[in-house]
């Protein structure tokens, strides 16, 4: 899958702007190797290892008709899984930014500052809408939003449908590769520490519930947080195309401070209340059982901490906008009066003119005296 930008210059081979420009390229030859190598039967067992889903526990349904059900559980084997897709979301952020955001910037005509935004929101809203329509579908078809209580109830939650499983490795994929993307996209040393923090954010999260056994809550915690963050980026792309469209901006206000208010009520009432009065206490780790109270406590303080800094983000960037409208407020008024005062002035010139005009007989004494 080769992916390659137009450009005139030919860098030298192995320099940093050889790898920036053909990055995709080479990850894409790097992830060809391990396809190629399940056609062997030597490399297979090693290529399978990055490429399928691991830790497979088979279980049969009792019935008249006997079923057999693949579960997962996680491993240290799921590192290999997870550096795979980083290199599958690469090599699609490559795609998504070479034949979508690249032609729309040319025919936008961007400003710096707006390309670099333009490029992060339409990769993110991307992301954001595949990964919420894919939680969505996997919380509706295991019912966790129709029966509450199965977010604790009987913890620890070591199996895992597939779908599942998949989710989460390829969330860890892609936030793993937001790494890489930041020397990739030459990102300004200016905003490379606000986006570590969040992709740190990301990565504590998702592999803290992942590890855990806490699948659950974070798929229902996830699923609710991309829903927002999609609606955020996708007004952002709507106000980059016109600067007068700022509703979704509004609603976004209104369901982020609702998103950080039921995260933490589920997450209170799942880790709080369910796992606290849950039969299954104590620390295990072979059975995969965390059910202890200091794990509880950083559980819930990592998670208000998170939602604490959010809003605290969130109420500074409303304060910027409110600065700059009272700002733009403020210029506009001055400049209506001044532009007034202007016009009456030309009005006042043209009367002195008519009046005290050359033909005028006060102008004939004024000048004859």
């Amino acid at each position: 899958m080769g992916i390659r930008k137009k450009t005139n210059k030919n860098p030298p081979v192995l320099s940093h702007e050889f790898v920036i420009q053909n990055h995709a390229d080479i990850v894409s030859c790097v992830a060809m190797v391990f396809l190629l190598g399940l056609m062997f039967e030597v490399t297979s067992k090693f290529a399978v290892l990055f490429i399928t889903v691991q830790y497979n526990v088979t279980i049969s349904t009792n019935g008249p008709d006997e079923t057999a059900v693949n579960h997962f559980h996680h491993g240290i084997k799921d590192l290999a899984t997870v550096f795979f897709y980083m290199l599958v979301a690469i090599i699609m952020h490559a795609i998504i930014q070479e034949y979508v955001l690249d032609k729309i910037n040319r025919k936008k005509h961007f400003s710096k500052t707006k390309h670099s935004k333009f490029n992060e929101s339409g990769q993110l809203s991307a992301f954001y809408l595949f990964s919420f329509g894919w939680g969505a579908s996997i919380l509706l078809s295991e019912n966790f939003l129709s029966n509450p209580v199965t977010l604790w109830e009987g913890y620890p939650h070591t199996l895992m449908p597939f779908q599942m499983k998949f989710y989460f490795i390829c969330q860890l994929g892609y936030w793993l590769h937001a790494l890489p993307e930041l020397y990739f996209q030459k990102t300004k040393k200016e905003d490379i520490p606000r986006q570590l923090v969040y992709i740190f954010l990301y990565l504590v999260h998702i592999a803290g519930a992942y590890i855990l056994n806490l699948n659950r809550l974070g798929l229902v915690l996830l699923v609710l947080h991309y829903f927002v963050e999609l609606l955020f980026h996708v007004s952002r792309l709507v106000y980059f195309s016109n600067e007068n469209r700022q509703t979704g901006f509004t609603i976004w206000a209104v369901l982020f401070v609702l998103g950080r208010l039921l995260t933490l009520s589920l997450s209170v009432l799942t880790v709080g209340f369910g796992l606290a009065t849950a039969e299954n206490q104590g620390f295990d780790l072979a059975a995969g059982n965390f059910n202890v109270l200091f794990v509880r406590i950083t559980v819930l303080a990592a998670i208000c901490l998170t939602q604490a800094f959010m809003m605290w983000k969130f109420i500074n960037f409303q304060l910027r906008r409110w600065r700059e409208h009272a700002q733009a407020q403020t210029l506009k008024k001055k400049q209506v009066p001044s532009k007034s005062k202007s016009k009456k002035d030309k009005a006042n010139g043209v009367n002195g003119v008519n009046s005290h005009g050359a033909d005028s007989p006060r102008a004939r004494k004024e000048k004859s005296s």
